[in-house]
């Protein structure tokens, strides 16, 4: 039986097209429909649209439900179409006629929602855990090479002075400030939207208060239509927050690769870390860090499938939507790997400590000869100019000193700053600790 099930026989075809890939990604939500399905019993006990004897019995059956669901024994019939399906079998195999009340004043709609909210707060705590990690060992590379110069680029000329300590600093400072971005994210997927329904509320007097509390939401959605309209946005907002880590990644993958090449010799891999070529015997490839510049190109994508699938639907549900976990799951999934190898990578950088030494660097003190013209009183432009001619007539002797004392310099790259940003950015999330819910769910009742 399906929860729509109205005696009316769907071509199986019909089904297993609609049903696509839900069994699989439904398991990982099995944990979160349970608990919100525990939340949801206690408010019908609480609401009196059940005896509180019966909602007490029903949280005891999902308590069950929730340990075999996270130790991922909780599985799909064959036949059954979803995890709510089989969730609510299992309540009505065990407690008869009481199982089939559980759906009382809630529709499928506000029971998948709440399933992708739960599920999405506890993927993002994840994703900012491992943000914050690759962030420090960043900040710890660029304090232990903080002294060392490396030559700046613009259009991919040679520039100016930086250092390793600005470079590797500055990769920290932007994954800082995708947490910060990925926090407001998080604080959208952290409303309820249980008790919504189909998008226009319930006949019955449910008490949405009490389960955005029991949930450990920080708020809820208020107007049933936001609630249901959120499906599609919720992962849209996820999907960019997917996006900012993964552009930093790549972006910092794609520095590396080239500074790897022996054109550059910036920086270096041990050798167990590189591959080698079928026919050159010399050949140690960046193979990880191209891999991971290219899986972190195509995350950047993200938020746009979500568009590609959402952009042109009106108010309300639609069966569109049950593609987007084909879209966020593997998603998640993938920028969580790239977080761990980034981090494995980054701990085992090398540095080159004789960079400017070469002769490509010449010219890369020509700002400090204008600024110490300055200095003496010449005007800027003028100072300029007076540079620009002798490097014209090969009359510029380059110096090798420099004066960078400002925060954000070569001279004083901020690192402290930088880790005290992040620590402001990853603790300004109001992380929720599912397990321990779960365990003011069960006992709710011998509480009261």
């Amino acid at each position: 039986m399906k929860l729509w099930d109205k005696e009316i026989s769907t071509e199986q075809r019909i089904l297993a097209f609609t049903t696509g890939k839900d069994p699989v990604y439904d398991l990982e939500l099995a944990p979160y429909d349970v608990a919100g399905s525990m939340a949801h019993a206690i408010m019908l006990g609480e609401a009196e649209l059940i005896g509180k004897e019966e909602a007490a019995r029903l949280v005891g059956a999902l308590e069950l439900l929730y340990q075999q669901a996270k130790e991922g024994k909780l599985s799909l019939d064959p036949g059954v179409e979803d995890i709510h399906s089989q969730v609510e079998m299992m309540l009505t195999q065990t407690l008869g006629i009481l199982g089939k009340k559980v759906h009382t004043g809630r529709s499928r709609n506000d029971q998948v929602m709440v399933d992708i909210k739960l599920f999405l707060r506890d993927e993002i705590k994840e994703i900012a855990g491992e943000t914050k990690k690759l962030a420090l060992a960043l900040l710890k590379q660029a304090e232990r090479y903080r002294e060392v110069l490396m030559p700046g680029y613009t259009h991919m000329q040679v520039a100016m002075p930086s250092s390793f300590g600005l470079w590797l600093g500055g990769y920290a400072e932007a994954l800082a400030d995708d947490l910060s971005f990925l926090q407001g994210i998080h604080t959208v997927v952290n409303q309820n939207p249980l008790g919504s329904a189909a998008g226009f509320g319930s006949s019955f007097p449910v008490k949405r208060e009490l389960t955005t509390r029991l949930l450990g939401f920080e708020d809820m959605h208020i107007s049933s239509v936001n609630a249901q309209m959120n499906r599609g946005k919720t992962e849209w907002y996820v999907g960019s927050g997917i996006a900012a880590i993964a552009s930093t990644l790549a972006r910092f993958a794609m520095d590396s690769v080239l500074f790897m090449g022996q054109n550059f010799s910036f920086i270096s891999l041990p050798p167990e870390l590189t591959t080698g070529s079928s026919i050159m015997p010399h050949k140690k490839n960046p193979d990880v860090l191209e891999l991971l510049r290219a899986k972190c190109n195509r995350l950047t994508a993200t938020a746009s499938e979500v568009s590609s699938v959402t952009g042109n639907l009106i108010s309300g549900y639609h069966r569109d939507f049950q593609v987007l976990k084909e879209i966020i799951h593997p998603a998640l999934e993938e920028l969580y790997s790239c977080l761990e190898m980034m981090l494995y990578v980054v701990e085992r950088i090398q540095v080159n400590k004789n960079i400017l030494d070469e002769d490509t660097y010449l010219y890369i003190y020509s700002v400090e000869e204008v600024n110490k013209k300055v200095k003496e009183g010449v005007p800027f432009r003028d100072a300029y100019r007076e540079v620009a001619s002798d490097i014209d007539k090969g009359r510029y002797r380059p110096g090798r000193d420099h004066a960078y004392t400002h925060l954000g310099s070569i001279g004083n790259p901020g690192l402290k700053e930088i880790e005290a940003k992040l620590d402001k950015a990853y603790g300004s999330f109001r992380f929720v600790n599912m397990e321990e819910q779960v365990n003011a769910l069960s006992t709710y009742f011998e509480k009261s």
